[in-house]
């Protein structure tokens, strides 16, 4: 009997019932498809109407024109099916009352985040284009340009992984972390098991993980199993069986704060194929970056504006979080930094700016006269519009080297396709793009001209500068870029340049497959 009910609850656990949710409400729209279209031949035609009339309302919207085109294409090519699709999940954006809530809590946070006029100032006096760039980041992202704050670059999940283990047994007055994939094993074994001795020490610890990125890798209700263990927990987003748009709206980001002066992000989660313990696409490449000192405070009021959001509570006393003087006191680092967070419930897309403005493809051209030498790029998807992939062409018809290093081993074989699918014409215009032969790299970094780099979480796809929740840390002249620019010079040498012979010697399947998924990757 107890055999039994194991197997039961192995069967119908929430990711078969999940799965079994929305095959269902699949089968139904084709039932509904196939059922207007052989046998009400009037209200078929009345979808048809309704898909032109949607269409022209799409073709219309303050959006990206390659989501336009996606939906459009299939309202009318499929008319009933496509606009039952879009009205169920067509809609990239979340509620109202969703939107409005995220905001009040967000300006609640950025009313402590002024700007720092000073140094404002000195950017002016020492690079314009630079100042700009900080300056679109504050009026449009909210956050501001700090000083006194120490860079650490980590080349590599397993370097990472130590730092976090050696600043977190530092950990005196409270913890914040927010990732979107935590998987039990050695990494989180580890960090759980420091996080559960600094609860015993009286240590504030809070942890915020996304629902769909851990929906394979934790136990379901597996906050309450760490509420029970002392440690403050929220779910983002809590998956539901249901067709909707609002889960599209993923918490991406990676963030970990320790008592308001250190913080750690990147591209690295809380699960064993990052550091490299087990091998799942070949060897994992992945990047993350250290700031200590006063730039630390953007990122522990991203923390406490979405938990907030996810706990509908009052505003805690901020100052409470500040770091204090004598933590910081040591904390001189060179140059500039602003870490900021991209969501997807505003109309800006600040993370897509910062890089189109890196590659000097901004309204007005902020980076083309000052990125005189290279703009070197890692990314594991290359799912981009046209506006950036017009931007990457133009930076390097400019005479820029224009590097872009991308997986050999994919992780997903229909984003790889799409991520393909862009090599031909980026080639053909001089971009140099290169795969790294021995597995998957997962770092999203720019880096440009010793000056400039961003590290963190958003990747050149869709959905990350559209629909998730990112955040990372644009550096200016800081010690670590330097370091950036090594690692990715080092990288190169275990990577495979991508020819145009190899772009065009492709069979004809094999193109019109890469093709169709292009066509449909914002939908993805």
């Amino acid at each position: 009997m107890h055999f039994l009910t194991k197997l039961l609850k192995k069967i119908f656990n929430r990711t078969t019932v999940c799965v079994i949710g929305i095959l269902l409400q699949l089968t139904y729209l084709v039932v509904i498809f196939l059922s207007f279209g052989t046998q009400y031949t009037y209200s078929y035609f009345a979808f048809v109407l309704l898909g032109v009339i949607l269409s022209l309302y799409i073709y219309n919207m303050d959006i990206n024109p390659s989501y336009k085109m996606a939906w459009m294409f299939a309202i009318l090519s499929f008319p009933i099916f496509g606009v039952m699709f879009y009205v169920f999940f067509g809609n990239s954006h979340s509620g109202d009352r969703l939107r409005k809530r995220m905001t009040q809590y967000n300006d609640e946070a950025r009313l402590l985040l002024p700007q720092n006029n000073e140094l404002m100032s000195a950017l002016h006096r020492d690079n314009t284009a630079a100042e700009k760039q900080a300056k679109y980041l504050y009026n449009y992202g909210g956050y501001p340009v700090y000083a006194n704050t120490k860079t650490t670059y980590f080349p590599i999940g397993e370097a990472k992984f130590a730092a976090m283990i050696e600043e977190l047994e530092k950990a005196q007055r409270f913890v914040f972390l927010e990732y979107f994939i935590v998987a039990e094993g050695k990494m989180w074994g580890t960090i759980l098991d420091i996080l559960e001795r600094k609860v015993k020490e009286g240590v504030d610890v809070r942890m915020i993980y996304d629902d769909i990125g851990c929906l394979f890798t934790l136990p379901y209700k597996y906050n309450e199993i760490l509420e029970e263990k002392g440690i403050k927990c929220r779910v983002f987003n809590q998956f539901r069986p249901i067709w909707s748009a609002k889960m599209n709206n993923r918490d991406h980001r990676k963030i970990l704060v320790i008592d308001g002066h250190t913080a750690f992000t990147g591209g690295i989660n809380l699960a064993d194929e990052y550091i490299n313990e087990y091998e799942k696409y070949g060897h994992w490449k992945d990047s993350a970056v250290m700031l200590k000192g006063e730039g630390v405070w953007s990122f522990t009021m991203m923390f406490l504006a979405m938990w907030n959001f996810l706990t509908h509570s009052k505003p805690d006393e901020y100052s409470q979080y500040m770091p204090r003087p004598e933590e910081i006191a040591d904390c001189r680092g060179e140059g500039l930094v602003v870490p900021f967070t991209d969501s997807p419930l505003d109309d800006e897309p600040v993370g897509e700016n910062v890089y189109l403005n890196l590659l000097g493809a901004a309204t007005d051209r902020v980076w083309i006269n000052s990125a005189e030498d290279y703009v070197y790029i890692t990314t594991p998807y290359l799912v981009i519009d046209n506006e950036m992939q017009t931007a990457l062409i133009l930076a390097a018809k400019s005479g820029i080297d224009v590097r872009i290093i991308t997986p050999h081993i994919p992780d997903k074989w229909f984003v790889f396709a799409v991520t393909r699918a862009h090599y031909r014409k980026l080639v053909k215009y001089g971009v140099k793009i290169y795969e790294y032969t021995p597995g998957f790299i997962h770092a999203k970094n720019f880096v440009s001209d010793d000056k400039a780099a961003v590290v963190g979480t958003i990747n050149l796809d869709f959905r990350s500068l559209y629909l998730h929740f990112e955040c990372t840390s644009w550096m200016y002249k800081c010690e670590c870029i330097p370091d950036i620019k090594r690692d990715y010079l080092e990288t190169l040498k275990v990577c495979q340049e991508i020819t145009y012979s190899d772009c065009i010697h492709i069979n004809i399947f094999k193109r019109i497959g890469r093709a169709i998924l292009r066509l449909f990757a914002p939908m993805m």
